[in-house]
């Protein structure tokens, strides 16, 4: 691919909702798919003399993503309030926190995407903050009507905003990935972008080597992308826009506004909204209603006592102890905790990491996907897996008689061995299938002669011959033994 006449610059603000039963400031419930205005009450609405109350579970939930995003967390934080009017914002102003964050200077590594070692993208800040309601606009012909839901005012959010330190539309997606990983994980978040549990801007400018210099074209903060592959469309969008209008411009550039684009789905094209804010419109002042918040160290490190293995330490350990790849490693942890333990245990029973990392793509979640449970609901223990597989490792069964002998324990349960009788799979003593193999290869010279030249297929001859001589003879046993004989002759 050739090299790209610019470098893209990306930083993030990323919105998450907690995992709470009630919202920041009052005891409304924050479930998703209430009627409209049906989860509201005078605290989040914003009628006079109502006072907030801070959710404990909120401010316990974002030090833990705190502590996982390695930030340096705050032992004092107080709140402000962030000043504009919009519909859906019934107070006129949003609580949340300005100059004194819940926590600063963290870290997420991502995959790269040479599959060399992690990149590093740096955390400017991670806060919490109360969210606004809903516009919904009606789009039927003719009509131009908006509606306000009150339900969302008030949830609890997290936001965690990213140095300039992404580098490509591709990278953008990779970091959303991990930390929509890292947090389900953590159980601070469901992450659900449907849902609006997790909303995305992206601020995005060119840097572009000139004769002068580096040259910047003005940072575009791009919203409405609501899933992942959105954001890397928009900002691949973005970025060549840009560098269409530098192409333009010129030397004037410096006079084009800094602005705010939204993403347009269906066209695929970003479209201007408004120019981009500064944080001095917003007018913040401390919020007077609530107390500062104080966290001691010995809580802090509690905290980080309290996060367990996370994705990417799970992934390191995947790939040292059991030697696993890249990919098989990735596959496993995207899928969650209960998946990696379900493994671990199976890989223990079995002897064998990459055995077990293989059925369990190949075959269990292939029935987790299809009857769509947790693998917490799966039928077949990983004791259980784990004795088949050694069956078939130790040569008692083929592969395919393996996954017969999967499938009827997917239907009835029991042990394995019940299955191989129920199945009527017989063993086959090593010492008749050596013997069979000599036979075999004393009589078909031509094909020892062309597996001595290179020609291993050539051994598939042999294995049919001896699957017609005993039907439960295991055929990759039965290579294995004729490749020995062939090669001491």
């Amino acid at each position: 691919m050739a090299a790209l006449p610019y470098t893209i610059v990306v930083g993030l603000e990323v919105h998450v909702q907690l995992l709470t039963e009630s919202k920041l400031f009052c005891g409304c419930s924050t479930k998703f798919g209430a009627p409209p205005n049906t989860q509201t009450c005078p605290v989040c609405i914003g009628m006079p003399g109502v006072l907030p109350v801070m959710n404990a579970k909120a401010f316990a939930l974002a030090l833990k993503a705190a502590a996982a995003l390695n930030c340096h967390i705050a032992t004092f934080t107080k709140w402000d309030r962030k000043n504009y009017y919009y519909p859906d914002l019934p107070k006129g102003y949003q609580i949340s926190q300005y100059d004194l964050p819940l926590c600063r200077d963290g870290w997420l590594d991502v995959p790269s995407e040479d599959e060399a070692e992690d990149r590093r993208i740096r955390i400017i800040r991670v806060h919490l903050e109360e969210d606004a309601g809903k516009s919904l606009h009606d789009e039927k012909a003719g009509r131009a009507d908006s509606r306000i839901d009150l339900n969302r005012a008030g949830t609890p959010l997290l936001e965690i905003v990213t140095y300039p330190d992404i580098r490509s539309p591709a990278e953008a997606k990779t970091f959303l990935q991990e930390l929509k990983l890292l947090l389900n994980y953590l159980e601070v978040s469901d992450c659900n972008m449907q849902e609006g549990s997790l909303r995305v801007d992206a601020n995005i400018n060119l840097h572009i080597p000139t004769p002068q210099g580096i040259a910047a074209t003005p940072i575009v903060e791009v919203k409405n992308m609501n899933s992942f592959r959105a954001v890397e469309k928009a900002l691949a969008y973005e970025a060549e826009r840009q560098w269409g209008v530098f192409q333009e411009t010129g030397r004037k550039l410096g006079e084009v506004p800094k602005q705010t684009r939204g993403w347009d789905e269906h066209a695929e094209v970003t479209r201007p909204q408004r120019s981009k804010e500064e944080s001095s419109d917003y007018r913040y002042f401390p919020e007077p209603d609530l107390v500062p918040v104080t966290v001691t160290p010995e809580e802090i490190e509690r905290v980080q006592a309290s996060l367990g293995e996370l994705p990417a330490d799970l992934r390191r350990r995947l790939r040292r102890d059991y030697g696993l790849n890249a990919y098989d490693a990735d596959v496993l942890v995207n899928q969650g905790r209960s998946t990696v333990h379900y493994f671990l245990r199976l890989a223990d029973v079995c002897g064998d990491g990459k055995a077990a990392a293989n059925w369990i793509q190949q075959d269990v979640l292939r029935v987790v996907h299809e009857r769509q449970i947790s693998i917490t609901d799966f039928p077949i223990p990983p004791d259980t897996l784990g004795e088949v597989i050694r069956m078939v490792r130790g040569g008692r069964l083929d592969t395919p008689k393996g996954r017969q002998v999967f499938a009827h324990l997917l239907q009835h349960g029991g042990r394995p061995q019940e299955a191989v009788d129920a199945l009527g799979f017989k063993d086959v003593d090593d010492a008749e299938v050596q013997a069979l193999c000599r036979e075999l290869v004393d009589a078909n010279p031509k094909v020892v002669a062309e597996v001595r030249s290179g020609k291993e297929k050539a051994l598939g001859s042999l294995v049919g011959q001896a699957k017609k001589r005993n039907p439960h003879v295991n055929p990759a046993r039965v290579k294995e033994i004729c490749l020995e004989l062939i090669a001491r002759m």
